[in-house]
């Protein structure tokens, strides 16, 4: 069975850059593995933010009617909508409060696997160093240790070079993604604010943190 050149040359590459690249794999895979769920979570986000409806809500808000605002964003699937929501259906504490913890469970949501995301950035130039050592220290001890000592220094130096490639190579395609999401949370965290202080003072307007508590 013929294998694909791209294959073998992934795997001289791999089998070039020595055992440290083994954890650097690692690495490189589940941060494939982290952005291919953030980019589908974002994505799936995208599609469930509604104006329309969030536009519907602070209409019926203007207008006095609670209980038409709350039926209108009790099925939603939007973020803020929801955190609107669960503000207006307040039982045990203050509107505010309320909407300050379904922002929290919104933003924390968001955010998953940033920290992740951030390790990998971290991890994977410090992996590359290692082998970079680690090569370098093979290429020494091979000195005049045969009459091979040239290839064992050049592959040596080559191990170094490969498994720092890789390692900056991993933390720069984790880089870029995880900026962006950081502008993404940063911009969702605005909308969140912004929509739970207009509720707050519209709640302010027409008594509404009073009302709902004697309900």
């Amino acid at each position: 069975m013929l294998q694909l050149p791209l294959a073998n040359v992934v795997i001289k590459f791999i089998h070039d850059g020595g055992p440290i690249m083994y954890p650097i794999l690692v690495v490189g895979g589940f941060a494939i593995c982290v952005l291919v769920e953030r980019i589908f979570w974002w994505l799936r986000f995208s599609a469930r933010r509604s104006a329309k409806q969030l536009d519907q809500v602070y209409a019926a808000l203007e207008g006095g009617d609670q209980a038409k605002a709350i039926s209108l964003s009790e099925t939603t699937t939007d973020p803020v909508v929801r955190m609107i929501h669960h503000g207006l259906k307040h039982q045990h504490s203050s509107m505010q409060g309320a909407l300050e913890v379904a922002a929290g469970h919104e933003l924390q949501a968001a955010g998953r696997f940033l920290g992740a995301m951030d390790t990998v950035v971290t991890l994977g130039p410090l992996l590359g160093l290692l082998g970079t050592v680690t090569g370098i220290m093979g290429s020494f001890s091979s000195i005049g240790d045969s009459e091979l000592a040239v290839e064992k220094v050049t592959g040596g130096i080559g191990e170094a070079l490969i498994a720092t490639a890789a390692g900056l190579g991993i933390a720069i395609a984790t880089l870029v993604p995880m900026n962006y999401f950081h502008s993404r949370l940063a911009k969702l965290q605005f909308d969140l604010e912004a929509a739970a202080n207009n509720v707050l003072i519209l709640a302010a307007q027409h008594g509404f943190d009073q009302v709902h508590k004697k309900h």
